[in-house]
């Protein structure tokens, strides 16, 4: 006779995460709306932001009174003559419903994570998923620093006072055991942190960046492990109420260091015919300001789409991108960077390696480009 596993949701052998995963998110997410329910609550109205300091390192770590928060580390990196993108991310997501209940066992918080490695060479994406509702030590994420956890992965400050990162994201088919150095200051984005998202008021962010960061450790795929010889990545941590206008499906986003040490943001949420509910950015060269972006100087044209085989979502992954700093076209290194998240945050979007050309034609960065809502609306 089998032993009966101690967790519900980890068999004893030959576990199968993706079904765990889909089984854990819908009783977690059940279990949620049924007590909010029968404790006769209800989500907490959505007020306009307040401008405020942002305070470092406090506000590197979690903000659980916040509906939505995320850290993401984008980057590449060089291993030889291979080549390689990588991405993750941990999301928080707080549930309105629960948080007068008592009961250790009440969800919360619930956290998600995403990691996958852009093959270049190889020409294809690896990426895997993971959730938890917080607590019991599977799930935490730090108020005091940026120390986040989910299960086996993490994403860790070296110091409290920041500028140093370390990633530890392993996988059946890749992982991912990443150092990150700062070489600049942080990017505050919008004004001084705080990041309009749409026409009201109350849909905006807290929000920075740290562009430019160096990038050391290793990157496996399968059992062959690369060891980086040279890299860059971008970090970006946002908190918030509500981001989506009603009218907005999706947004699309890059972000973009330079090789000349420059940082450029751009983003449009964008509605179901396509148009720009709202638009912004910023652009801050080595050893300057930002410039942040006014309402209208962020223009996102497609040029070329590119039509997923699984989900049959047709997504442009070639941009002419309009912003105050240039004219530019951001295409991607591969077509086929398409992630399913339906087992996590239940989202389909496009997430991949992508170079920036300047409107002389020559390549002068490299960076992520972002694309939600085409596969189905996006909710949050």
């Amino acid at each position: 006779m089998r032993r009966p596993p101690t967790d519900p949701f980890k068999p004893a052998d030959k576990p199968n995460y993706q079904r765990i995963d889909t089984l854990k998110r819908q009783w977690m997410l059940r279990g949620a709306a049924a007590l909010a329910a029968g404790a006769g609550l209800a989500p907490q109205s959505v007020r306009a932001l307040p401008a405020k300091t942002l305070q470092f390192p406090r506000d590197r770590g979690a903000h659980p009174d916040f509906r939505t928060e995320w850290w993401y580390i984008t980057g590449h990196a060089r291993s030889g003559l291979r080549e390689f993108g990588f991405q993750l991310t941990f999301f928080r997501s707080r549930i309105d419903g629960t948080q007068a209940l008592t009961s250790r066992f009440a969800a919360k918080q619930l956290l998600f994570a995403h990691a996958a490695i852009t093959d270049v060479q190889g020409k294809k994406l690896l990426h895997d998923q993971r959730v938890a509702r917080s607590g019991f030590g599977v799930a935490e994420a730090s108020e005091a620093s940026m120390d986040v956890k989910l299960r086996d992965w993490q994403l860790t400050t070296a110091s409290a006072a920041g500028g140093q990162y370390a990633a530890v994201l392993p996988s059946a088919g890749f992982g991912l055991d990443l150092q990150f150095s700062e070489t600049q200051p942080l990017l505050l984005q919008g004004q001084n942190g705080l990041s309009r998202k749409g026409p009201d008021a109350r849909q905006a962010s807290y929000y920075y960046s740290q562009p430019q960061l160096a990038v050391r450790g290793e990157l496996r795929i399968r059992d062959q492990r690369f060891a980086i010889d040279a890299g860059k990545a971008w970090l970006d941590h946002e908190w918030s109420e509500e981001i989506l206008h009603p009218s907005a499906i999706g947004w699309d986003w890059i972000g973009m260091n330079l090789d000349d040490g420059s940082a450029l943001t751009t983003f449009r949420l964008r509605d179901k015919n396509g148009g720009a509910v709202w638009d912004g950015g910023s652009f801050r060269a080595a050893g300057g300001t930002p410039y942040v972006f006014a309402r209208g100087e962020a223009v996102f044209k497609p040029l070329r789409s590119w039509k997923s085989p699984l989900t049959q979502a047709s997504y442009p992954v070639e941009w002419l991108v309009q912003t105050p700093a240039d004219t530019y076209t951001v295409k991607a290194v591969i077509d086929n960077q398409e992630l399913d998240s339906r087992q996590s945050t239940g989202a389909i979007y496009w997430e991949g390696l992508s170079d920036l050309i300047n409107s002389n034609g020559r390549r002068v960065g490299r960076g992520y480009l972002e694309m939600t809502g085409y596969a189905q609306p996006l909710r949050m």
